[in-house]
């Protein structure tokens, strides 16, 4: 009798144990255990277009995560995304000239920014805004460009 109470009790902390496990697993993939709001600065970019960029997507410098997109809005009078991104406050000597690109993590995989520093001397601080962006290849419209090239060779 007592040796299956000790068993039920082991199986039922093994179970909570996993469970615990399964949410920190989740909340690690879907950066939300990120989503404190730490110290830092932020700065936007206009795009063209953003594809499937989404908020809490990671903000990279070569390789390194500095910070993540904290939201994404659009300008009626410029009709383009306003992509607006945290920066960790460790990160602060990024310099004006900086040039923001949205690329993809894979063939299929998620979008992210990557900065490429510029040379300047002067660095972005609060509320400035990075002038160089480019925007997001959409997948579908390449293939479309590939397909009526192809069709206009064929007609020759």
């Amino acid at each position: 009798m007592v040796k299956m109470r000790t068993l039920e009790i082991a199986v039922g902390a093994f179970m909570v144990a996993g469970l615990v496990a399964l949410f920190f697993l989740a909340m690690h993939v879907s950066n939300l255990s990120n989503l404190a709001a730490g110290d830092g600065y932020r700065i936007r970019a206009n795009f063209d277009n953003v594809g499937s960029l989404k908020v809490r997507s990671p903000v990279s410098m070569s390789g390194v995560r500095v910070g993540r997109v904290e939201s994404i809005a659009y300008d009626q009078q410029r009709f383009q995304a306003v992509v607006t991104m945290l920066i960790d406050e460790q990160f602060n000597s990024i310099p004006t000239d900086t040039f923001a690109n949205i690329f993809t993590a894979g063939l299929l995989g998620e979008k992210y920014i990557g900065l490429d520093p510029g040379g300047s001397m002067e660095v972005l601080a609060d509320g400035d805004q990075i002038e160089h962006t480019q925007s997001a290849l959409v997948l579908e419209q390449m293939i479309g460009r590939f397909l009526l090239s192809k069709a206009e060779e064929g007609v020759d």
